[in-house]
């Protein structure tokens, strides 16, 4: 009687202590990394309520792995492993023999249609539609086609990535073989380069994952100098005492803290451009129609390109979303209405403020209203942009420890947490040093509409435009009807044109600004 007490006690301490090793780091979906096994790809869930803004919006659950046939260290408490190349330890077992990665599922609960659509709204919805007026003032009615186009080609971008995480079978059924972005990279560069592809991704993700964090410091001083325009204070100035308020971001081990603070941010920033949008209807009868071109910039017109194509990137958390559903079925469904909705608004939005302020739209559109309503939303919009920054930086952070600090003997340096877990002294003033690296990007090039084009022609028509569309046609190309492949090869065409044309329009701005900047 005893013994079989002691046995369901411990069970119980078991199966509890396989709950409690579920952890939470909504970053990683859109980074395109995968657990420590493949097993556990399925337990991507939302269960801390994570609402991943800035084309960041879904949950996962790792688990940390155990010791495996005593070679691999065991896990530092609260640290969670991941694997860029597809490769992870093998599942680890419980005391009675059942594999963690399946007790662990069980039970994992998954999203709905409506919940992933919220995902990918709040990915592509960002607070960076600021940016669009800007767009349309050099592009004029071709700037409000490219909204529209970005839209459809993101939507079928999506759609065909996903194809490309299932095979055929024996049976002529569709199973899904791969579980992110960085799988389909590999699968493509394989056998003979079979983890180059996903270095490709993850570079191009820590490449945006950064520019992201230097943009939310531009935007902070920014705002906060056009504010208060009255004050002895430089946006420079400003930009530093944003920084000052998010060098404690360096200290973060998790985002539990930052995540509450995130769906507040989000429902904050729609409720600010219904406030722009009924601003923009109360002067309507003053809009400017004629100012709308049919004629472009050609010199800062794609510039504008990469601002559109930087809104709308959501692609490389796509994998994880759909493997989480409900119903994977819906997913075709759920990208049309979510990229329609986005395109129907993004357009709008940009149209009615550009029509208000014409030629003088400026990059940031709030620094065109009234002073007295200015300075509000230009406060809850740079306390928006404070609390998002720890969500990219955090990503950024992993990415680079995991890169160079802890990935065993294929790491460049020592390892970063000491044995206890802690983060070393030396590791904490490099997390530090990062803060100040975007505090001095933003200083020197405080331009948002340029970084915005400069980021979204380099890695956003990458991730969205080029990658898939190849990735698509390597992967199924004996399967695909010709209107797919046609579409395939347009895309990856007209994405390769804008994305060169952009990334060179928006390197000459910046390096145009910066000599201005270190000449003054």
């Amino acid at each position: 009687m005893a013994t079989l007490i002691k046995n369901k006690l411990s069970n119980v301490a078991t199966s509890v202590s396989n709950k409690s090793q579920a952890k939470v780091s909504g970053v990683f979906a859109r980074m395109g990394f995968q657990a420590a096994t493949d097993e556990e790809a399925v337990g991507f869930a939302q269960c801390d309520d994570l609402d991943y803004e800035h084309r960041q919006g879904l949950q996962m659950d790792i688990l940390k792995p155990e010791e495996v046939s005593g070679e691999a260290e065991p896990a530092a408490e609260g640290d969670s492993h991941y694997q860029r190349d597809g490769t992870g330890l093998p599942p680890s077992t419980s005391k009675d023999g059942q594999p963690c990665v399946e007790l662990a599922a069980q039970g994992k609960p998954k999203i709905t249609a409506w919940e992933a659509g919220w995902n990918v709204t709040n990915a592509i919805q960002g607070m960076f539609v600021l940016g669009l007026p800007y767009a349309i003032l050099h592009g004029g009615y071709l700037g409000l086609f490219l909204i529209i186009f970005a839209a459809v080609v993101c939507c079928y971008t999506g759609k065909i990535l996903i194809a490309c995480l299932y095979e055929e079978n024996e049976d002529g059924e569709m199973v899904r073989v791969r579980d992110s972005y960085v799988d389909i990279a590999n699968a493509c560069c394989a056998p003979r380069f079979p983890k180059l592809g996903g270095r490709v991704v993850n570079v191009a993700q820590i490449i945006e994952l950064i520019m992201t964090c230097v943009l939310y410091v531009v935007v902070s001083g920014n705002l906060m100098y056009n504010s208060f325009p009255n004050l002895p204070v430089s946006q420079k100035s400003w930009s530093i005492v944003a920084t000052a308020i998010l060098l404690p971001c360096a200290f973060l081990r998790n985002l539990k803290a930052v995540s509450k603070f995130s769906l507040l941010c989000t429902l904050a920033h729609f409720v600010i451009n219904i406030l722009v949008i009924a601003y923009c209807l109360s002067r309507a009868r003053d809009w400017a129609w004629d100012k709308v071109k049919f004629y472009i910039d050609v010199k800062k017109f794609p510039i504008s390109i990469g601002i559109i194509v930087f809104s709308y990137t959501s692609q490389i958390f796509l994998p994880s979303l759909e493997g989480n559903m409900k119903s994977p079925k819906e997913f075709h469904s759920m990208m049309n209405w979510t990229h329609i909705a986005a395109c129907i608004l993004k357009g709008l939005f940009a149209l009615v403020a550009y029509l208000t302020w014409a030629d003088e739209t400026k990059e940031v559109i709030t620094d065109n209203l009234p002073s007295t309503i200015r300075a509000v939303v230009n406060v809850f919009l740079v306390a928006k942009a404070l609390l998002s920054y720890p969500l990219p930086f955090f990503a950024a952070v992993e990415v680079l420890e995991k890169s160079f600090f802890q990935e065993g003997r294929i790491a460049m340096f020592t390892n970063c947490y000491g044995v206890d877990g802690k983060l070393k002294s030396w590791g904490l003033a490099l997390r530090c040093i990062l803060v100040v690296l975007t505090l001095f990007m933003a200083m020197y090039i405080p331009h948002f509409a340029l970084l915005m084009g400069l980021t979204g022609s380099l890695t956003g028509a990458g991730l969205c435009f080029l990658l898939p569309s190849l990735f698509h046609l390597k992967i199924l190309w004996r399967k695909l009807q010709w209107h797919h492949v046609f579409f395939d090869v347009s895309i990856f065409v007209i994405g390769s044109i804008c994305s060169v044309s952009g990334f060179i329009h928006s390197l000459e701005g910046l390096i145009e600004a910066f000599a201005s900047n270190t000449s003054d």
